[in-house]
């Protein structure tokens, strides 16, 4: 086993091109699970990512990009089809709302009994956007796996040790998310809601957590990183509610920059500025 490995986080799931659209136009590389996967390396813990690109530029700007943070790649395969893509608009308020989203070969992608090896070294798993979640769950919970998800993009709280949810995304009360994911299964339901914090439930014991405030210019990747923050403190041996906050603290500080991480941005090919 590779040095450090033993303590990284394999991250299986979706990537994209984020394209953004409005007074400018630019992209940058992203991805639920990909975005975790830069975090982690970013807060110094390994990472190994798992998803699939196109044969395209995009998917070779995802592959390189990737390599050149530090996180491990071998789990990233190519498959014939395009390249995820995105397209984001930001509010004055820093708000994104997804105009287009071409899920391209991740919508078919479920990594391989090769890949689950090379996760199941690790001392966690997260998995993003992925179909076909449920068998991967099961796999790396057999091999006694910690296992979260962003249960946000992905279905189910089988075998899920952490769920992290989105009260935007599933639109009822925060107590309600987190009471069905532990109801479901998932040993422990962390919900983030935005400027109002986060709280968690682990069927007997609530936490809850205020967001901290800074001015926000872009919400894009905002849960990723708390997802990021919240693992590498909890894998490190932190309770529930410091882990919270070190998520929240992360989470602030991917809203005061535009993009999931820090970046440099590329043109959007064959888009010009909205007039």
């Amino acid at each position: 086993m590779a040095a450090g490995v033993g303590e990284a986080v394999a991250v299986i799931g979706d990537n994209t091109i984020d394209q953004y659209v409005g007074q400018d136009s630019y992209s940058f590389v992203g991805g639920n699970a990909l975005n975790v996967a830069v975090q982690m390396v970013r807060l110094g813990r390994p990472a190994r990512y798992f998803g699939a690109v196109g044969p395209d530029h995009a998917g070779q700007r995802i592959r390189d990009t990737l390599a050149r943070l530090g996180v491990d790649v071998a789990g990233l395969v190519s498959m014939a089809g395009r390249t995820s893509v995105s397209r984001i608009r930001i509010d004055e308020s820093g708000d994104r709302h997804f105009e287009f989203e071409d899920f391209g070969v991740c919508a078919d992608y479920a990594p391989g009994i090769e890949a689950l090896e090379l996760a199941a070294e690790c001392q966690a798993a997260h998995i993003g956007l992925l179909p076909l979640a449920r068998p991967v769950r099961a796999w790396l919970a057999r091999r006694g796996v910690l296992i979260s998800q962003d249960c946000g993009v992905t279905k189910g709280y089988e075998h899920l040790d952490i769920a992290f949810c989105s009260q935007a995304a599933a639109g009822e009360p925060a107590e309600k998310i987190a009471q069905d994911a532990v109801a479901g299964g998932a040993r422990l339901a962390i919900v983030t809601c935005g400027a109002d914090g986060s709280l968690a439930f682990d069927g007997r014991t609530w936490w809850r957590e205020s967001a901290v405030p800074v001015e926000t210019v872009d919400t894009t990747g905002a849960g990723d990183s708390y997802s990021a923050g919240f693992l590498d403190a909890r894998l490190a041996g932190a309770d529930v509610g410091q882990a919270m906050k070190a998520g929240s603290a992360h989470a602030a500080r991917t809203c005061t920059h535009i993009g999931a991480w820090l970046q440099d941005p590329l043109p959007v090919p064959g888009r010009t500025a909205d007039r």
